[in-house]
């Protein structure tokens, strides 16, 4: 199978929650939220991302809500939780930053 579409093993879980601990893990997917001064800032911060995304061919589901966006990552084709998935959330923790 190819790489990208591999299920996480518990300890790379694990390892990629203690290195990126606003992240949280719910089964297959894992989920942060991140806070911005209004909703300007926080559709800019999607679009930055939305590029990011389109680069690495996969894509979040998003929640706005003024001024919080929640990002969930999982990757659909594997039905499980990849690296493809953890790079993309380290990628938005850069943007983000």
């Amino acid at each position: 199978m190819y790489a990208a579409r591999m299920r996480l093993s518990e300890s790379e879980r694990a390892s990629f929650l203690a290195k990126h601990p606003e992240w949280t893990l719910d089964g297959e997917e894992i989920s942060r939220t991140f806070v911005f001064d209004g909703f300007p800032a926080a559709i800019a911060f999607v679009t930055e991302c939305s590029f990011a995304a389109e680069a690495a061919d996969h894509h979040p589901d998003i929640d706005i809500r003024w001024n919080k966006v929640t990002m969930t990552l999982t990757t659909h084709s594997a039905s499980a939780l990849t690296s493809k998935d953890t790079t993309l959330a380290a990628e938005f923790d850069r943007i983000a930053s």
